[in-house]
């Protein structure tokens, strides 16, 4: 499959797939980006993400459904009554995991565009019994919050699949509060690729990818207003790992290895909001006569 460089087209296409991996749950198989009868999962993106404990505390729908490339939840620090908010939330898995984070003080918002994996989404929420959580239906690049009203933002694997990033990163900044945290899971690459290749792995990585350089992300991320950015590698892919894959694509794998070796990876990706200062603090609470007229 070709990638599409229009956002329209992106947006239709990871609509139609998302919503095909959410029947595919509900069915009674698996989300996974390379599921097939024949073939099952398309290790090693997608599975060994959750360990039992957390598997333990959802409903299997939710993990089932799960098509990210690391566990935001496992490695973003989570408070007790924060706001938290996951970009593209598929079926649930960790928005449900992060409101269990934040107690019955807190509230966990999921956002999707997909009309199946949001339905799938709130059926996990009523069989996990969780009262702080609500999926709302938009697109990542237009967030339905208002502005400064999220702790933390989440995701899983979803931000690569935008045509614009640079918008979903503002709008990140935006609805975060001052000192919110952005800590989000997703694919990105490392060294020069050809272009050819990059096209034909990114397939792979994630399904339906996008994914900008690593120094590529850390510049948006600063671009948009951000501090404190960093960008941990969580999997680094290996020409083995798509070996089915590519193959299946008529690729010379072996041919190819020196482009592929460690040039795509998962990552988890950190950066803050700064924060309120003294002097707009000060203008904010004064009630003197010199900061009140």
């Amino acid at each position: 499959m070709s990638i599409s460089h229009t956002s329209l087209d992106i947006k239709e296409v990871v609509k139609q797939k998302y919503g095909e991996a959410a029947l595919r749950v509900t069915s009674g198989g698996s989300s996974c980006c390379g599921a097939t009868p024949s073939t099952g999962c398309c290790d090693p993106i997608t599975t060994n993400l959750y360990d039992a404990s957390q598997a333990g505390q959802i409903p299997e729908e939710a993990l089932l459904a799960s098509l990210g490339c690391g566990n935001p939840t496992a490695l973003a620090h989570l408070n007790a009554g924060e706001i938290v908010l996951d970009l593209g939330s598929g079926g649930g898995i960790d928005v449900l995991l992060s409101a269990r984070r934040v107690g019955p003080t807190g509230r966990a918002y999921g956002l999707d565009m997909t009309d199946e994996m949001l339905a799938l989404a709130n059926q996990n929420k009523r069989k996990a019994g969780t009262e702080n959580v609500e999926f709302l239906k938009g697109e990542i690049e237009s967030i339905p919050l208002p502005d400064n009203s999220v702790d933390v933002i989440i995701s899983n694997c979803v931000i690569n699949l935008s045509a614009d990033k640079d918008k979903v990163l503002r709008e990140a900044f935006r609805v975060l509060k001052p000192g919110g945290r952005f800590a989000v899971s997703d694919v990105v690459t490392r060294g020069e690729i050809l272009p050819e290749i990059r096209q034909s792995v990114l397939a792979w990585v994630g399904c339906i990818a996008g994914a900008l350089d690593e120094n590529d992300y850390g510049r948006k991320l600063k671009a948009a207003g951000f501090e404190q950015i960093e960008v941990e590698p969580t999997r680094i892919y290996r020409a083995e790992d798509a070996r089915e894959f590519l193959s299946g694509q008529g690729i010379d794998v072996d041919a190819l290895a020196p482009q592929l070796e460690g040039k795509f990876l998962s990552a988890f990706i950190r950066a803050v909001k700064p924060g309120v200062t003294e002097s707009t603090r000060a203008q904010t609470t004064c009630c003197g006569p010199t900061c009140c007229n």
